[in-house]
């Protein structure tokens, strides 16, 4: 495939996929999750990464539901969010995912990406049994 020489800036980056940063509080249900879901839906605009607060590992409960779903994250790696920005990287996007306490603790970064807040309450806090937690 040719480009045409006479592409303007803004013609050319609708080429380039967007970069999104999702955040939560232990990277392991929400923003991964939500990672997953847009790199397999939308991932030919989209490239997304997960990123936690306070990493821990991936909830058995999300990798099963997720699993039912055609997606596998029960491998996937969990990471500092912080790591990630002191290596460099940077964002179209930051989407914060965690509930409304720990988005408050939420790094803010110079860079000049576009930030929105997506509040989901936090899994690893639900109460009953394996059925009422899903």
């Amino acid at each position: 495939m040719y480009l045409n020489a006479n592409l303007s800036q803004s013609s050319l980056d609708e080429y380039v996929k967007k970069r999104v940063l999702f955040v939560c509080r232990h990277n392991s249900v929400r923003c991964q999750m939500a990672e997953a879901f847009l790199n397999q839906l939308d991932g030919d605009r989209f490239e997304a990464e997960s990123a936690g607060l306070n990493p821990k590992t991936i909830l058995a409960t999300a990798a099963m539901v997720m699993r039912e779903l055609g997606f596998d994250i029960s491998n996937h790696p969990t990471r500092f969010v912080y790591s990630l920005y002191s290596g460099g990287e940077a964002y179209d996007f930051v989407i914060t995912v965690c509930d409304e306490d720990s988005a408050k603790e939420c790094p803010v970064v110079d860079d000049p990406c576009l930030h929105f807040h997506w509040p989901f309450d936090e899994p690893s806090r639900f109460k009953g049994s394996p059925d009422e937690i899903l």
